[in-house]
């Protein structure tokens, strides 16, 4: 079966093929480093690895995530905290790392940093000059955008619409309102570069294209990011990068996650509903967050909720349920392979409920199974599953015995599992009986087995 991925420049799902065979090129856009990453920067970053993950068991990939360090919110944030530049961004960059990788977010092939690149974006910029798509005016260096005929066919947007309907000031020193900043002059206390043009800084739409040439060459085969970054900021990347590069496709496949709401409602600071991922895992394990940015699929609109949380924790319950207590040797691990059909889901423009849903049907077959090898061989299966969709990361016993603020400590559940069987071996089921009631209304369910009992948190 040939990977089926959605590419919003044809608005279809189309088959995958790569420039160059056996070999893949992926770029996505990464953090502003000024602040922590919020629940809704996590969504592609979690997605997008998961893709990675998917590309890497047929092609060499070599997969390229930002970090943009030089950018306007950057020399606010300084401004208003005293801190340097360097500082604030040297710290944002480590906590956006350390806080994916709680998600099971493996780090990219390549990280280029946007202030290590300027000569890249400086000769960019000379050659849309050169080409007559840029323009010098006032220190400023803009993007004609009336130069290129094909300015809005990713974001689906007719220029002369744009343009009867715009509401943007035109700046003196810009042609058109649409025309956008490839770079600016600084001043003296903001950070700065020579140029042609003066000392000034990137634009941060020419950041991206410039780093994408550098590591991944002039047409990569896909660039990925939100829905939100289609206008304007992929049309201008797609823009800039064409024109710079005699016309050639900047990328052969665009895909694009969709948006994340807070219990219904569009986030945003003024609403006080940020929620940040940095404080997030503090008290959630990081497998049930990226489970539940997985829960739907990748294009839809996600609704981030408690109820969202608790689902997906339910569900982690059930997969490390079903494979506690099963020993699997190393050789049998080592030999197991993801099921077809949840490999199929995945390589349909990454279906992850369908792909769960296989999860889970996996899960069922190994809990009613009784023959020891098959469900060896079944609980294999399911850390191949898991190691391919970034779950099933933990071992099970330290799984159910992990709690977040608020639950009842491990230690204390298994104080009152040994209470209760204290209490049925002397038959005072009553006693045996409040105690699994006091362990239910904590949302602890137990089972008794023949090889005792075992717990587990429902959510």
């Amino acid at each position: 079966m040939t990977i089926q991925l959605h590419d919003t420049l044809r608005g279809r799902k189309v088959p995958f093929e790569p420039l160059n065979a056996g070999e893949v090129t992926m770029y996505l856009c990464g953090p502003t480093v000024y602040n922590y990453a919020h629940i809704g920067n996590a969504r592609p970053a979690v997605v997008f690895d998961l893709l990675a993950r998917i590309l890497r068991r047929r092609y060499k990939l070599t997969f390229a995530r930002n970090i943009t360090d030089v950018d306007d919110k950057i020399i606010a944030a300084s401004q208003e905290t005293g801190e340097p530049i360097e500082a604030i961004t040297a710290c944002y960059a480590k906590v956006y790392n350390d806080d994916m990788a709680a998600l099971g977010v493996q780090p990219p092939d390549v990280e280029p940093y946007a202030t290590q690149h300027i000569d890249v974006m400086i000769a960019m910029i000379e050659k849309l000059i050169a080409g007559g798509f840029a323009y010098e005016a006032e220190g400023h260096v803009l993007f004609d955008v009336g130069a290129h005929k094909k300015y809005g066919e990713l974001s689906k947007r007719d220029l002369r619409e744009m343009i009867a309907g715009s509401r943007v000031e035109v700046a003196p020193y810009k042609k058109a309102a649409q025309d956008f900043v490839l770079w600016k002059p600084s001043e003296d206390e903001q950070p700065g570069w020579d140029s042609p043009w003066g000392r000034g800084r990137p634009g941060w739409h020419i950041e991206c294209s410039a780093m994408a040439e550098k590591h991944l060459g002039e047409t990569i085969d896909i660039h990925a990011g939100g829905m939100d970054l289609v206008f304007p900021h992929h049309e201008n990347e797609c823009a800039q990068s064409s024109c710079a590069h005699g016309g050639a496709p900047f990328a052969r496949y665009w895909l694009h996650n969709g948006f994340l709401s807070i219990d219904e409602t569009k986030m945003s600071k003024s609403l006080g509903n940020v929620l940040l991922v940095h404080d997030l895992i503090k008290t959630i394990p990081g497998e049930v967050i990226r489970l539940a940015l997985l829960g739907a699929h990748y294009r839809q609109p996600l609704d981030w909720s408690a109820e969202t949380l608790s689902s997906a924790r339910r569900m982690l319950d059930r997969l490390y349920g079903a494979v506690r207590g099963i020993e699997v040797s190393d050789e049998v691990r080592a030999a197991a392979e993801v099921p077809a059909a949840l490999v199929e889901a995945l390589e349909d423009d990454i279906n992850t409920p369908k792909a769960l849903a296989e999860f889970f049907a996996l899960a069922r077959a190994l809990n009613k199974s009784n023959d020891p090898v098959e469900m060896e061989t079944l609980a294999a299966q399911m850390y191949a599953a898991g190691d391919l969709m970034g779950l099933l990361c933990s071992d099970p016993e330290a799984w159910f015995a992990g709690h977040v603020e608020g639950d009842m400590p491990a230690d204390e559940i298994e104080s009152l599992i040994a209470k209760r069987n204290e209490a049925r071996a002397a038959k005072d089921f009553q006693a045996a009986d409040a105690i699994r009631d006091q362990l239910a209304e904590a949302g602890i369910m137990i089972e008794d087995g023949a090889g005792g009992t075992t717990w587990r948190r429902n959510g």
